[in-house]
């Protein structure tokens, strides 16, 4: 357990530390925010700077840091160690330069914010690629609440019509198309705070559960090797995995949402780099219990690979009974049905921006809200509905928004290495995990069953994946490099 508490306090103590390097990096300042200059009472509203905390936390999280994180245990307690320093150097950069840098253009999507940085043409490939990994994570936020809820339904005998998968799905989506249609402080603004706290109270349940009932965290001293069941490389599967509990590139997206409702410039280290190391703790705190909960066999995570198996909300559900008995019976289930549909909901809200930001559609008017609502909740529907008629597989799209995501996330960054670079400051803090991320990104392109690695003779090749990865991420230094090199001298 020492090596958890060491990385719980490393994480915490980088809010105050290089938390606050990054903020006096980027150096914000008394200027007027867009919430007070723009304020149109539906996506630009003041809102105080606790509540922002509690929405961003919520946009952000849903069930990334807790499944990301359990998934992430198969490979054992070297987990840790990605989510600590993943979190602190990459996840909490990225989240506070995506808020930030939209924050001093006006609030613009992610999409507008990296063409001003990268180019016109990093900005058309990213409008494009926002709005599909928007859409797929609605829709993935979705299929699976509507599922759990049909599962606790049926488990109390409940039969008919609203133990159906469709019928749910169908009830959510109204939601959202509610919460993407109306004033941010009307829904979201109102009851996320509170879901966040709730999210926050099952991370605290689970960790004071897991001794308490007699469990005991592996130490990352002993078990420093992969435990992964079927000997998935570490490098760079289990970075592409735990996603939303270390860097996320779908935070990006959701940050402009909180960067459009900041009084002041100085909330942003409290809400953007704040709120990922919340996240990363609360990752941190489900990877424990993914390796401490479950049989160990030949010294592989067995026991964690068949309960994960079983689904997302199966093994969520099985963690809070086994740590908090009848009491983690109510956060399950107010866990792993509210958390992903908050944040599917300001995903397709997220979405409807950015395309209101490229095609320039004013959002004051119902009318134009309705005109983009409409297609992209559409879309939203049809992917889901596939899924639950078997047309589409869950699976498949979650892959490919795990690779999609992280792949944004090394775009933000190199955004904001070019600011900084543009600006005379040490663009080191956003440069490095970027070429971290890109040798990531493309290791994974090149080997994963659902990119390259569909041709045989790539699957999991690390012969040609690693050397990959590597010449890419060399490349993008090199290119950047030489970007900021004239930047500056302009």
């Amino acid at each position: 357990m020492l090596s958890f508490l060491i990385c719980l306090v490393l994480l915490v103590g980088s809010y105050f530390t290089y938390g606050k390097i990054v903020d006096n990096t980027f150096a914000p300042d008394d200027r007027e925010t867009p919430a007070v200059a723009i304020n149109d009472g539906v996506d630009y509203v003041v809102l105080p700077a606790w509540k922002l905390f509690l929405v961003q936390l919520l946009n952000i999280a849903g069930l990334g840091p807790i499944f990301g994180a359990m998934q992430g245990a198969l490979w054992g307690p070297i987990v840790f160690l990605w989510i600590t320093f993943g979190t602190i150097f990459a996840g909490s950069v990225h989240d506070y330069f995506s808020g930030m840098l939209s924050e001093r253009n006006n609030g613009a999507s992610i999409a507008e914010v990296i063409g001003i940085y990268l180019g016109p043409v990093m900005k058309t490939i990213m409008r494009v690629f926002a709005v599909i990994l928007l859409v797929m994570v609605g829709t993935v936020f979705a299929v699976g609440p509507a599922g759990l809820i049909v599962k606790l339904l049926t488990e109390k005998g409940v039969s008919g019509a609203f133990a159906q998968t469709t019928v749910w799905l169908a009830i959510i989506l109204i939601y959202y198309f509610i919460a993407t249609f109306i004033s941010i402080d009307k829904i979201i603004g109102k009851i996320y705070p509170v879901f966040g706290i709730c999210l926050i109270a099952m991370a605290v349940g689970v960790a004071i559960g897991i001794p308490m009932k007699g469990y005991a965290i592996p130490e990352i001293f002993s078990h420093f090797h992969s435990m992964h069941p079927a000997g998935t490389p570490v490098w760079s599967f289990m970075f592409i995995t735990v996603a939303c509990g270390a860097i996320s590139g779908f935070h990006s997206t959701q940050s402009p949402l909180m960067a459009r409702c900041l009084k002041s410039e100085r909330q942003g280290r409290f809400v953007f780099y704040g709120a990922m190391v919340a996240e990363g703790c609360i990752a941190l705190v489900w990877a424990a219990a993914g390796c401490s909960l479950y049989a160990v066999t030949g010294g592989l995570n067995t026991g964690l690979a068949e309960i994960l198996n079983g689904g997302q909300s199966v093994a969520i559900y099985d963690v809070c009974i086994k740590t908090m008995g009848p009491v983690g019976v109510i956060l399950a289930m107010l866990g792993v049905v509210a958390c992903p549909i908050t944040s599917g909901d300001t995903a397709f809200r997220s979405a409807r921006l950015t395309l209101a930001d490229w095609f320039n559609i004013d959002q004051e008017s119902f009318a134009n809200r309705l005109k983009l609502c409409i297609p992209v909740l559409g879309v939203g529907a049809f992917l889901g509905f596939g899924n639950t008629l078997g047309i589409l597989s869950y699976t498949v799209i979650w892959r490919y928004f795990s690779w999609t995501n992280q792949t944004l996330a090394m775009i933000v960054l190199w955004a904001g290495a070019m600011y900084l670079a543009k600006e005379g400051k040490n663009y080191l803090i956003c440069a490095v995990p970027a070429v971290f991320m890109s040798a990531v990104s493309i290791t994974y392109f090149c080997m994963a069953p659902e990119c390259l690695g569909m041709i045989p003779a790539l699957s999991n090749n690390v012969m040609v994946a690693y050397p990959a990865g590597i010449i890419a991420a060399i490349l993008f230094l090199a290119i950047f490099l030489r970007s900021a090199k004239k930047a500056k001298a302009a």
